[in-house]
């Protein structure tokens, strides 16, 4: 009963979690959108002028910087006020936050399938099961040489993300239709 129940609550979480991504990538929340894509691209730009362990570090002291600094107002607020309201992030203290063995094992399945596809398939190219496949490999790992001479690694992902996108974008619009829009779609 209780691996149907976590079940349930994960397939509403998804389903959630699609519906929010779905809203972004409409722009259907102005602010919103314009707070997480603006974000995305200050790490991405951020990632293109620093090492990943430089940006990690900065966003952990900001984010440090920010919590105790929250932690400490309302420390002398309460002070000043003489209030007892407590830890100000005790909500989030007490939250569970473990994965059950079900939700581990479900996760690690996946990964498995993926994981052992992939090696499958590079076993397959570098040990030439099939000629004509393995120098299309080799063909693209020689253009990937020079794709990498010319580009950085994440100039590769931004466009890549902004192509995957524009067609996830393209796809949704024919398939979902436009909450909040006045236009009529022939059916």
């Amino acid at each position: 009963m209780q691996a149907t129940a976590d079940s349930t609550k994960m397939d509403c979480v998804w389903s959630n979690w699609k519906s929010q991504a779905i809203d972004l990538l409409y722009w259907r929340d102005i602010k919103q959108t314009g707070i997480v894509f603006g974000s995305f691209l200050l790490l991405l730009f951020s990632l293109t002028q620093f090492s990943v362990v430089s940006v990690v570090a900065y966003l952990a002291l900001a984010a440090l910087s920010a919590t105790i600094s929250f932690r400490i107002y309302k420390s002398v607020l309460q002070a000043v006020q003489k209030t007892d309201e407590g830890h100000p992030f005790k909500a989030y203290l007490e939250l569970e936050i473990t994965l059950s063995q079900e939700q581990i094992q479900k996760y690690t399945d996946c990964l498995q399938f993926y994981v052992n596809n992939t090696l499958k398939e590079l076993r397959r190219l570098f040990l030439v099961q099939d000629l004509v496949d393995s120098l299309k490999f080799a063909v693209l790992m020689w253009l990937l040489t020079y794709v990498g001479a010319l580009f950085n690694g994440l100039t590769l992902l931004l466009m890549g993300f902004r192509l995957k996108s524009q067609a996830l974008k393209g796809t949704l619009s024919k398939w979902i239709p436009h909450r909040g829009l006045n236009t009529k779609r022939n059916v």
